[in-house]
């Protein structure tokens, strides 16, 4: 049975449209689990990879259901950083003009007045929760009116710590409201979390074909401090590279790195969380454009980062687990490109990116890098609490379907 068009799967004209303008005509697989769930109210739990297309598999459906009359914020859609953010706008931009619906983006390190004009006057909000918490504690908005809750990568929205500010964002949002909650896992914690926040939610499963795996080559390097710049300039220098991205553990050690590249005649630009959004969004750009060709970046400043063209990320500091190795690593190796991946391991890190390796069933090419192998340790899930009683959604939009 072939796939269903945006226009089977519920999408108005004006939505089709305006993905068709941007070239958008077949709905990838996240988008054709969920988008019919969304139109229909219910409460999604959906395991995605970052780079899948789930951001038009909530906008679209949320953009269509929304009264462009009503000028209240009735969908709130949370993301870790302010690049996400940025792109979940930029993206959604040309659906919501199509139906005359408000987007405002709502993040650090810009003014206040601006931002707070722009989130009052729009139908969907799009904020991290630290900027989002500023503007509710002003008291200069309001999230009595939202209907529909998306939490976006909430798995590193938690790995980042914002596990209390989104408890107190979604007590000021009405209980009987919809939530949609996307993440690479909803294993563990962030399982019950989910559980937590959604009722009788139809969960979903998106696993990228297994021939993809085929597109990135995985690579370790067994190093020391002594040699790891040196390893790091020579793989920059490697022949089959076009750009490059590197990922450190902290900010400090992004800028440290950069210098001392540039000090080996290889320029770079760093991205990090202590970058003004200017300059965070002038090297992406400079990155993006291939000005710059190499982009050292921690994990938080690198979420959200979709750019064409990566052959090689670099693990210069090892990654703390699996889902960090994953997020990294997919950064190459997209639209049908093959890319490398390289892990930089230390004496003192063998045994715990072993066992990353071991879970990813890499344990051959660590070993291959002269390095001992190491087992995964099983990951496990626990039970999730109870859900709440909630409503049908008003303001023209479509009835709660129960499944």
């Amino acid at each position: 049975m072939s796939q269903k068009s945006f226009a089977e799967l519920g999408l108005s004209q004006p939505v089709v449209g305006a993905l068709a303008d941007r070239g958008i005509t077949n709905p990838f697989a996240i988008q054709a689990l969920v988008i019919e769930d969304v139109l229909d109210g219910v409460d999604v739990l959906a395991k995605s990879p970052t780079g899948s297309g789930k951001t038009i598999a909530f906008a679209a459906p949320i953009i269509d259901v929304l009264d462009p009359k009503v000028r209240k914020i009735s969908a709130l859609i949370l993301a870790p950083t302010r690049e996400l953010v940025s792109q979940i706008v930029e993206e959604s931009r040309p659906m919501a003009e199509a139906r005359g619906i408000n987007v405002a983006a709502v993040y650090g390190g810009v003014g206040f007045e601006k931002q707070t004009k722009n989130a009052r006057a729009a139908h969907i909000v799009v904020a991290t929760p630290g900027r989002l918490e500023d503007l509710l504690q002003r008291r200069s908005i309001s999230l009595s009116n939202v209907e529909i809750l998306v939490l976006d990568e909430a798995d590193r929205m938690l790995d980042m710590g914002f596990r209390p500010a989104v408890d107190r964002i979604v007590r000021q949002v009405p209980q009987d409201r919809q939530t949609l909650f996307f993440s690479a896992t909803l294993d563990g914690e962030v399982g019950r979390i989910a559980s937590d926040y959604t009722q009788d939610a139809v969960r979903h499963e998106h696993r990228p074909p297994a021939e993809h795996k085929a597109e990135i080559e995985h690579r370790f390097r067994a190093v020391d401090r002594d040699t790891r710049i040196r390893a790091l300039v020579e793989e920059l220098r490697a022949e089959d590279r076009d750009l490059a991205l590197v990922f450190v553990r902290t900010k400090r050690g992004a800028d440290r790195l950069v210098k001392r590249l540039g000090n080996e005649g290889v320029r770079a630009v760093a991205m990090h969380g202590n970058k003004s959004q200017n300059q965070r969004e002038r090297a992406l750009a400079e990155f993006g454009s291939g000005k710059v060709d190499t982009l050292v970046a921690t994990d938080v400043a690198a979420r959200g980062i979709d750019v064409t063209g990566i052959s090689h990320v670099i693990n210069f500091d090892a990654p703390d687990d699996r889902e960090s190795y994953v997020h990294r690593i997919g950064r190459t190796g997209r639209a049908g490109k093959t890319g490398i991946g390289i892990t930089f391991v230390e004496a003192e890190q063998a045994r715990d990116v072993g066992k990353i390796a071991a879970a990813l069933s890499l344990h051959h090419q660590f070993e291959r890098a002269g390095l001992a192998p190491a087992t995964a340790r099983p990951h496990t899930t626990a039970p999730s609490p109870g859900a709440r009683r909630r409503r049908t959604r008003g303001n023209g939009g479509r009835p709660r379907t129960t499944r």
